[in-house]
């Protein structure tokens, strides 16, 4: 934070122009996320969420009764990670008979990240009675997340390893797989993982690799420092080459439209 604010102020020094300065910085940084970590959101997807999340609440508000719009809201409720929400949203549901994968699934997730870990976990197991595989072993995949959250290293494990030998191109359940063992204290099969999600990800198509290029570089943390390096030599060289060629330039144009243009370095001191 403090590398960009030092980066503003010197490109507004030499462009003359804070906003725009402002502006390029935010835009140069985007992108740099977009082609290295992707931590920031997506704007366009977030936004979209959003609206269709209001659409929904909107419905609601008419229509109480709705569960097919109570299960979508809760769904998206889930992803932004308002879990103790989704579960208030999705209990009429259960509590009139609706116990198909996807209801069961929604409510198992709110519930662990709700704190509810019993009854999230048997809300899971359902799943699985009922949809063997369900989404190739989604509910291994949650189990996995959020048992290493509360440092259950051994079921992560277990929950992981099933996962993976599911979803043999996965990137993210090899690399948490990998946490779970370095919670055990097994580092030797912990580099190994890493070392096969880094080559499952150079490996894996395009929008695979966008997709699980933050879960690739965790583990490869050097990657993207060696990126980070990159783009802050890319924005000095441009602050220390391009910005005065721009900002001469622009001096030119303003003289040539008939303006008065004065070098603060050949000012009298006097005047």
């Amino acid at each position: 934070m403090g590398s960009t604010w030092l980066q503003w102020i010197i490109l507004s020094a030499l462009t003359g122009s804070p906003l725009g300065s402002a502006v390029f910085l935010l835009v140069f940084w985007l992108v740099v996320d977009r082609f290295t970590l992707g931590i920031l959101p997506d704007p366009f997807r977030g936004l979209m969420r959003w609206r269709r999340a209001a659409r929904l609440e909107r419905l609601l508000l008419g229509n109480p009764h709705d569960g097919r719009a109570r299960l979508e809201l809760a769904g998206l409720y889930v992803d932004r990670k308002k879990y103790a929400a989704a579960v208030e949203l999705l209990k009429p549901n259960l509590e009139k008979g609706d116990h198909d994968p996807q209801t069961l699934f929604t409510m198992g997730v709110g519930c662990l990240g709700a704190g509810y870990v019993e009854q999230g976990e048997k809300l899971l197991d359902a799943v699985d009675d009922a949809a063997p595989g369900f989404r190739v072993n989604e509910v291994d995949l949650m189990r996995g997340r959020f048992r290493l959250a509360r440092k259950d290293f051994g079921g992560a494990k277990a929950a992981l390893e099933r996962l993976v030998a599911s979803r043999t191109g996965t990137i993210e359940g090899r690399v948490m797989l990998a946490q779970a063992l370095d919670g055990l204290g097994d580092d030797g099969a912990a580099a190994l993982m890493r070392d096969a999600a880094w080559a499952e990800y150079v490996g894996a198509p395009g929008f695979q690799r966008k997709k699980e290029r933050l879960w690739a570089w965790r583990a490869r943390p050097s990657r993207p420092a060696t990126y980070l390096f990159l783009a802050v030599l890319g924005l000095t060289l441009f602050v220390t080459l391009a910005a005065p060629r721009i900002n001469e330039w622009a001096a030119q144009r303003h003289r040539a439209a008939g303006g008065s243009y004065v070098d603060p370095g050949l000012m009298d001191p006097d005047e």
